[in-house]
């Protein structure tokens, strides 16, 4: 009898107090105690069959004869099921990396480039994550391709190669906003490596050097006038390493004599003069 009550009292609760039930149907119940009855009949071999286990970073979503059970999501730990009548998938819900592979991006000023980046997800609502899409994990994989195409899409080269942090933050708030629908949250966006083509990159290396000696030159003749002589021969004799001072008087004597050609060669040719 005690057996006998306790499946009873089961079956009641099963059929008319668990609103996970509800919506099933006359034949739904009718399967679903069916289905206890047989885990009851093969018990304890269907034990094995009916609890179930997940991992501390994993939830369970339990289908019920089509139907996911109301409670949301189960785990961590030991879970029930009723053998025949349901089913369950499990969701990952550490943070998963991706690499996007490298796009061919055409800029605002008709550069063309390729760009590559990294998304860091995870999944934030199991139940979201199952029933309203496919793969969640494919589909976020080609947004985030798709978005970043068309964030650099209108951006400038300067922008992109300065502005990296700027244009991140935007590919995550686009994708966070897209994939919220999925259960999904973007945590970070990162952008790895601009690669230009090799003419750009002669041009630009051809343009940098040219600035460069353009300086340069505009440098020495800032230094190299009259004004500049005594900062020219003191520059000139620390390169030389002169300690020697009858040395430095004769360095500066020539050097003086090399740049102002009215400089009086020694002091005997002025005492003479006097």
């Amino acid at each position: 009898m005690t057996f006998y009550s306790v499946a009873s009292k089961s079956v009641y609760h099963l059929c008319f107090t668990d609103k996970s039930n509800n919506g099933l149907g006359c034949c739904g119940l009718v399967l679903v105690i069916i289905s206890f009855f047989l885990m009851l009949i093969t018990f304890p071999f269907s034990i094995w069959l009916c609890i179930k286990i997940v991992k501390e970073y994993e939830r369970a979503i339990i289908f019920r004869l089509g139907r996911i059970l109301a409670g949301g999501a189960k785990g961590p730990g030991l879970f029930f099921v009723l053998p025949c009548t349901d089913s369950f998938v499990k969701v990952d819900m550490r943070t998963i990396s991706f690499d996007i592979p490298p796009q061919e991006i055409l800029t605002k000023d008709s550069v063309t480039v390729s760009v590559d980046g990294v998304v860091y997800y995870r999944v934030q609502n199991a139940i979201l994550a199952v029933a309203n899409i496919t793969n969640a994990d494919s589909a976020t994989r080609l947004l985030a391709q798709t978005t970043l195409r068309n964030v650099l899409g209108t951006k400038n080269l300067s922008q992109i190669l300065s502005d990296r942090e700027e244009i991140a933050h935007s590919m995550q708030t686009t994708l966070d906003v897209a994939t919220d629908e999925w259960g999904i949250k973007v945590e970070r966006v990162e952008i790895k490596d601009v690669k230009l083509p090799v003419q750009l990159q002669r041009a630009m290396a051809a343009e940098a050097e040219a600035s460069r000696e353009a300086r340069a030159k505009v440098i020495y003749r800032r230094f190299s006038g009259p004004h500049c002589i005594l900062c020219g021969i003191t520059t000139w004799c620390v390169d030389l390493h002169l300690t020697d001072f009858s040395a430095l008087q004769i360095r500066t004597s020539d050097y003086l004599c090399s740049s102002n050609p009215v400089y009086p060669l020694n002091n005997t040719s002025l005492r003479k003069q006097e």
